[in-house]
C-alpha cells in the first residue's frame, strides 16, 4: 500500500479539509484529492463523505485512519532506524573468502585491524583455492573475495590493491640456490607446485608458457593445496618451487630457503579485491574496501 496515499488520507481526515490538508503536505488540492480517491479505488470503499460543509470519514475511513496511524509511526521509526544505522557504529556480518596466498600474507592482520576498529562486525572467513573463491563471490555465497589471479569472469569485478612477487626458492646447497639460470635449467630438477586452481600456479605456467615451457614438461614430484605445506617440503629438502615472496621472507632471512632466479622471468602479481558485478554493497563490505585500500597504499 502506498503509504504517500496514507499519509493524505490522513491528513484530510484531522483537518477535515482537503485544502488544509493539502497546504499542509505542501503539494496542490487536486492532488491530495487524486491521491484520496486512489485509495477508495484500490480499496473498493468510501473513505470520506463529502456531502457536508465538513470532510467526515466514514466507519471504514475511521478503521483505516487508526491502522494508517500505527502503520505510518512504524514507517517513520524505521527511517530512523536505517538512518541511525548509517550514521552510527559499524554492525553486521562481512563474509569473504580468499585465495591460499593472501590468506597467509595479507589477510589476517587486515581483518584483525579492522576489527579492532569496528568490534559491532562479525567476521566470517572461508579459505579455498582462488577460482573457488572467485565462483563463490559470482554465486553470491560470499559478498567479498581476496585472490591473488584469476581468469576474468563476467559476473565479478576485480579491484586491485596490493601486489606481490612470485619467486623460485630452493633448500640451502641446492644445484639452484642463489643462480640465475636459463628456463630450460628447471628441467633438470624436482619442482613441487601449488595445487591447480591455485593463483600462484596460474601465474607460473602463464610465465612458463611466455619463456617456451610447459608443466608438463618438467619433473613435478607434488601438487600440494598450501603455501604452507609447499614450503615446508622445500625446507624439508623435497625440491624447489615457486611461491609469493612476501610468504617466505622469514625463511629467505633465516636462511633456510634460498632465492633462485630464472632468466626472462616476472612473476609479479596483483592481490586484488573481487566483488559481485551489481550487487548491492553492505556498509560492513564498503568500509572493509575502504580500509584495505587505505591500509595498502591503494586508495
Amino acid at each position: 500500500m502506498d503509504t504517500r496515499q496514507l499519509a493524505a488520507f490522513c491528513e484530510v481526515v484531522e483537518r477535515r479539509s482537503f485544502s488544509q490538508a493539502a497546504e499542509r503536505l505542501g503539494v496542490t488540492q487536486p492532488a491530495v484529492s487524486l491521491q484520496v480517491r486512489a485509495l477508495e479505488k484500490r480499496l473498493g470503499v468510501t473513505l470520506l463523505d463529502r456531502s457536508g460543509r465538513r470532510v467526515e470519514p466514514t466507519e471504514a475511513g475511521w478503521r483505516l485512519y487508526r491502522g494508517s496511524q500505527r502503520l505510518l509511526s512504524l514507517e517513520e521509526q524505521l527511517l530512523d532506524e536505517i538512518v541511525a544505522d548509517a550514521d552510527g557504529e559499524l554492525t553486521g556480518t562481512l563474509s569473504l573468502g580468499a585465495s591460499t596466498g593472501p590468506a597467509a600474507i595479507v589477510v589476517p592482520q587486515l581483518l584483525c585491524e579492522f576489527r579492532e576498529l569496528h568490534p559491532g562486525v562479525r567476521i566470517s572467513l572461508e579459505v579455498h583455492d582462488t577460482q573457488t573463491v572467485v565462483e563463490l563471490v559470482a554465486n553470491r555465497d560470499l559478498e567479498l573475495g581476496i585472490v591473488g589471479a584469476a581468469r576474468r569472469h563476467r559476473a565479478v569485478k576485480f579491484e586491485p590493491f596490493a601486489s606481490d612477487e612470485v619467486i623460485l626458492v630452493c633448500p640451502p646447497g641446492h644445484p639452484l640456490a642463489g643462480q640465475t639460470v636459463a628456463p630450460e635449467e628447471l628441467r633438470r630438477h624436482a619442482l613441487i607446485l601449488m595445487q591447480e586452481g591455485a593463483g600462484v600456479r596460474q601465474i607460473v605456467e602463464d610465465e612458463l608458457r611466455r619463456l617456451g615451457l610447459r608443466l608438463r614438461d618438467l619433473d613435478v614430484k607434488l601438487e600440494l593445496g598450501l603455501q604452507e605445506s609447499v614450503r615446508a617440503a622445500v625446507t624439508a629438502g623435497y625440491g624447489i618451487t615457486f611461491i609469493s615472496r612476501a610468504s617466505v621472507e622469514a625463511e629467505l632471512d633465516a636462511g633456510s630457503l634460498v632465492e633462485a632466479t630464472i632468466k626472462g622471468m616476472d612473476a609479479r602479481r596483483e592481490i586484488s579485491l573481487v566483488r559481485g558485478t551489481g550487487r548491492a554493497a553492505t556498509r560492513a563490505a564498503d568500509e572493509f574496501v575502504a580500509f584495505a585500500r587505505e591500509r595498502t597504499g591503494q586508495a
